[in-house]
């Protein structure tokens, strides 16, 4: 039987397997895209915008500038590589760096080190810039802009309401239950209040008790998502004037650039993302590994439960999925881990729509996956015991975890068994085949 090698990364290090070549389905990997010249990019991206006029024309001598920035769990989108040449071509508008300054969409996330701050944006940026960081349950913070036709009351950091102008900056990929990421979530979650964010991300789940999570609020999905109209309502209130994003490729460097207006070039980007992410297959298999990505991807397991997605899509029921994260910060957050104490869906779900937070939700999403397969999780070793309330199995190597899961195959009596393989789940958008 011919083995077929297999490296996935984990933390800053990678884990190899050798699989059975004639039982892989499928290796789901992103449209390979070449990495661009960043400055040149983004500058020319900032120069000929989508949607408006160039940033230069935009901003002016006087302006009170606000950089809306993702924070430290968005480092895959190599902010720190492009945000110096948007604040130089601030400078070449007119707006000097004292009349500048950036807040950390961070949303419930906690408040970043300076290290991380210079991993977010740079050293220079970090010596030349005022930095705010934001704290979503301090309501004096915070100020009201408005209410939404769901009903989520619109309450945003005050540093950021009280500029003149703002940039919104991040990157682009699929987002588990609004769909894409970037652009309005950089609103709303990143700089709202807690009860904000909690309104909002409640329309992630059905419209009625026992259905779970909504279908309308999946990987991909922004049309008729409530939880994506919402977001966008919220950021038309505040109106911000720019957005520079970010497009990441299979290697996990930046592909393209896009900016202009807030929401056109989001759009534009969102629609380059899925032709970069959409990969086809061809059936779901008996078993699907998949790798969160490594470091920061999988930096939690909270982060890195957005491999999961992905492997819902390409695995059958009942089937087996090998996840992959280093989740070397388990227990950020506190809240996440603490969800996982019911003994069934429905319990969990009643608590979840008496009570919801984000941690919660995409807690009982995963909660779902695991009594939909078997799950084993390879992981650190410390994590074991925290990974066992989760309902997966713990494992300290890709290896050890290929082996439980042949020995189940074998129980089970499948021979012809069928394998995909998800190198890095966060860059990909599964689609499964048509129906005939």
């Amino acid at each position: 039987m011919a083995l077929k090698k297999f490296t996935f990364g984990i933390g800053k290090t990678t884990q190899d397997v050798e699989l059975p070549e004639e039982h892989i389905s499928e290796v789901l990997e992103g449209r390979p895209v070449p990495a661009c010249d960043v400055k040149q990019a983004t500058i020319e991206a900032m120069r000929h915008p989508i949607g408006c006029k160039p940033l230069q024309e935009m901003f002016h001598k006087g302006d009170k500038v606000c950089l809306v920035i993702a924070d430290v769990t968005r480092t895959w989108n190599r902010s720190s590589e492009y945000v110096i040449h948007v604040v130089n071509e601030l400078n070449l508008a007119g707006v000097p760096d004292e009349d500048m300054y950036i807040v950390f969409a961070q949303g419930t996330h906690r408040e970043q080190t300076p290290e991380e701050d210079v991993r977010v944006v740079g050293e220079e940026v970090t010596k030349r810039i005022k930095m705010y960081q934001h704290h979503c349950r301090n309501n004096d913070e915070l100020t009201c802009v408005g209410t939404t036709k769901l009903g989520t009351k619109v309450m945003l950091n005050k540093y950021v309401v009280a500029a003149d102008k703002i940039i919104i900056i991040d990157g682009i990929t699929a987002h588990l239950f609004a769909g894409y990421g970037g652009g309005r979530k950089l609103i709303l979650p990143g700089v709202a209040g807690w009860d904000t964010i909690q309104e909002n991300h409640c329309h992630a789940l059905a419209d009625h008790f026992g259905a779970g999570i909504n279908p309308k609020t999946r990987n991909g999905i922004i049309h008729d998502n409530p939880v994506n109209d919402d977001m966008i309502e919220a950021m038309s209130m505040l109106r911000p004037t720019f957005l520079v994003h970010s497009i990441i490729n299979t290697e996990g460097k930046i592909s393209n650039i896009v900016a202009g207006d807030p929401y056109e070039a989001w759009l534009e980007g969102t629609k380059i993302c899925y032709a970069n992410q959409r990969v086809p297959f061809k059936q779901r298999a008996d078993v699907t590994f998949a790798c969160a990505g490594g470091y920061p991807k999988d930096v939690s397991l909270y982060q890195g439960s957005k491999c999961y997605d992905p492997a819902d899509v390409t695995t059958k029921h009942g089937g087996i999925i090998i996840a992959i994260m280093e989740a070397s910060d388990i227990n950020e957050p506190a809240e996440y881990l603490g969800s996982f104490k019911y003994d069934n869906e429905q319990d969990m779900e009643k608590d979840l729509r008496a009570c919801f937070t984000i941690p919660f939700f995409v807690a009982f999403n995963l909660f779902c996956m695991t009594h939909r397969y078997t799950i084993y999780l390879v992981t650190k070793k410390e994590n074991f015991e925290a990974i066992r309330k989760t309902n997966q199995i713990p494992c300290a190597t890709v290896e050890e975890a290929w082996n439980l899961a042949k020995a189940q195959l074998e129980r089970e009596g499948k021979k012809d068994y069928t394998i995909n393989v998800i190198p890095h789940c966060g860059s990909i958008i599964a689609e499964e085949p048509k129906q005939k």
